[in-house]
């Protein structure tokens, strides 16, 4: 198998207190020009807003919408068990959204990294926009867990608990919690997902379906089919490398500063050879005349010096 999951109605309710019915169906007035620096930045497909719209919570507003708390002791982002709370993010998409088909939140930072938050993701693990840690505002916030003394406002994303949903070969589920987010966009997940769905006749190969769903998580956070996201690199030259020099990609894949001292993307040490075998064969679909996947690949050492 190369996938194992749980299916999205046999996912875990969502601990603590849940938005009413009522409260579901508020739509909280939003605001059309910025008041601070610490709004919240709202775009896509809002309910009640013309396309191409953009509106703002302020702090204010969200407190005042239904809150959760947890004592979070799994998030990468804290030093040890901390007190976060916060607004689920499922209440902010039915509140805010313009059609049921309008079900992705799109959380985006200030270096214009992505966390995309689909259905399956949001009923397995109920994330939540944090608005305050240990009882105090952005402020007073711990600085990133990096090292780097970063400010982690003005929102970040946590969750009460994380265990990962699925495993596709060596790519497990992972958390998506991101800091220093600046603004949400409600989109439509199947036309996001539409982008970047793999190519050509090999489409519905069982390794490039692989690929792409592990890209769906893994990549498209920082890479799409344009500009204007954290990596400089788009889908195309994704795609370049991986046929023009699948060792290449590979050694960077798994270790990006191998290849490049200067590069900020994390690695995946843990991919084996048959993880990246399927990220090649995903990102090959791409090309104008690909070729079919290689029966028998040969083995991708890291460290090897191939060039593209």
């Amino acid at each position: 198998m190369l996938a194992t999951g749980i299916p999205r109605q046999n996912a875990p309710e969502p601990p603590g207190q849940a938005p009413t019915a009522a409260a579901a169906r508020s739509r909280p007035a939003l605001r059309s020009e910025r008041e601070s620096l610490s709004d919240l930045e709202l775009s896509g497909d809002l309910a009640g807003q013309p396309p191409g719209a953009i509106r703002y919570f302020t702090r204010d507003d969200l407190l005042r919408l239904p809150q959760v708390s947890y004592t979070v002791t799994d998030d990468t982002n804290f030093t040890g068990p901390t007190e976060v709370s916060g607004v689920l993010l499922e209440d902010l998409i039915q509140r805010l959204s313009a059609a049921p088909d309008s079900d992705m939140l799109v959380a985006i930072c200030s270096d214009h990294y992505k966390a995309y938050y689909p259905q399956v993701y949001l009923a397995a693990h109920h994330p939540f926009l944090a608005l305050k840690i240990n009882g105090q505002p952005p402020a007073g916030w711990p600085r990133d867990s990096e090292t780097h003394g970063y400010d982690m406002g003005p929102y970040l994303i946590s969750h009460a608990s994380f265990k990962p949903a699925f495993k596709i070969l060596s790519h497990a589920d992972y958390a998506q919690i991101p800091w220093g987010v600046v603004r949400l966009e409600l989109r439509n997940e199947k036309a996001i997902y539409s982008e970047i769905a793999p190519r050509g006749p090999q489409a519905a190969d069982e390794l490039v379906q692989a690929g792409y769903r592990i890209a769906e998580q893994n990549c498209l956070r920082c890479h799409n089919m344009g500009a204007g996201t954290k990596s400089g690199r788009p889908w195309l030259v994704l795609s370049a490398w991986s046929a023009a020099s699948p060792q290449y990609f590979a050694d960077y894949v798994r270790n990006p500063r191998s290849r490049n001292p200067h590069a900020q993307m994390p690695g995946n040490p843990g991919y084996d050879d048959p993880t990246i075998g399927a990220l090649i064969d995903y990102f090959r679909t791409f090309l104008e005349s690909p070729q079919p996947p290689s029966p028998q690949k040969p083995r991708l050492h890291p460290g090897s010096q191939d060039k593209p």
